[in-house]
């Protein structure tokens, strides 16, 4: 695309070109980012920055580039719901560690659009699991956190809140938790 009056590379092809050169779950993680739904209020925009159907179509009309079956074996891997990168490795990681595929973005009472939500989870088994990056540690944001924690809390739900610790142990400790909380719920 051209951006006052410069060619610069679109998203959905930065994405296919760094599949040569990054670890797979950061393609996917990428991929994610690409595929969510945005927070208009927030981010100032209404569609996603590509649909997986348009990253399906990429990969075809490339199909001698370097990395293109790492990207496309990331597509297979790509959910829409992740809203950060954290949150999609903690997905991969608790399926690789055996856990059923969790649900994305788990609303406490679906019926209710202004209901709480918890990055992941499993409703079966009342579970949710949130990550909180660095946004979490400002007064008006830990307020609302505090209300969405107690909300799931009061509802008898498990609740995981992880962060950056967690993250760079791979989940390790917080994967053996919610193991435990699934095996009470079952």
């Amino acid at each position: 695309m051209d951006f006052d009056g410069i060619p610069i590379s679109v998203r959905p092809r930065t994405w296919l070109d760094l599949a040569k050169s990054l670890p797979l779950p950061y393609v996917i993680a990428m991929g994610d980012q690409l595929i969510r739904k945005p927070r208009p209020a927030l981010e100032l925009r209404i569609e996603p920055y590509a649909y997986p159907s348009g990253l399906r179509l990429l990969i075809r009309q490339h199909p001698n580039l370097q990395g293109v079956e790492k990207a496309r074996l990331a597509l297979d891997e790509m959910r829409v719901g992740a809203d950060s990168y954290p949150e999609t490795f903690l997905r991969l990681a608790m399926c690789d560690a055996g856990l059923p595929e969790p649900e994305l973005q788990v609303q406490l009472n679906p019926e209710d659009p202004w209901s709480p939500t918890a990055d992941l989870g499993y409703r079966r088994y009342r579970i949710a699991i949130q990550y909180d990056g660095a946004h979490h540690l400002t007064r008006q944001q830990q307020s609302r956190d505090n209300r969405r924690d107690e909300a799931f809390l009061s509802a008898g739900w498990s609740y995981f809140k992880l962060n950056a610790d967690d993250l760079a142990d791979g989940f390790a400790g917080a994967i053996g938790r919610i193991k435990k909380a699934k095996l009470r719920a079952a």
